[in-house]
């Protein structure tokens, strides 16, 4: 399997480093998951992806431990 650095960017206003993950950990705590992502892989090629909610969600569903292509 290949590896990949994902990334959720979130801008906001804060007073410190600290108070700024603080909000994005209340936003991912208290909201829907963010559907966009900038993704690196292994060669340090970037992609924005910006995930379909239904999708993401119907995949979220399923337990994709037990998928042998995941060995």
């Amino acid at each position: 399997m290949r590896k990949f650095n994902v990334v959720v960017t979130y801008e906001t206003e804060a007073d410190t480093a600290e108070e700024a993950a603080l909000l994005m950990y209340q936003e991912l705590t208290n909201k829907q998951p963010p559907l966009h992502f900038s993704v690196v892989d292994e060669s340090n090629a970037a992609t924005s992806i910006i995930l379909d909610r239904e999708k993401a969600d119907e995949f979220a569903s399923t337990d994709h431990t037990a998928d042998p292509g995941n060995w």
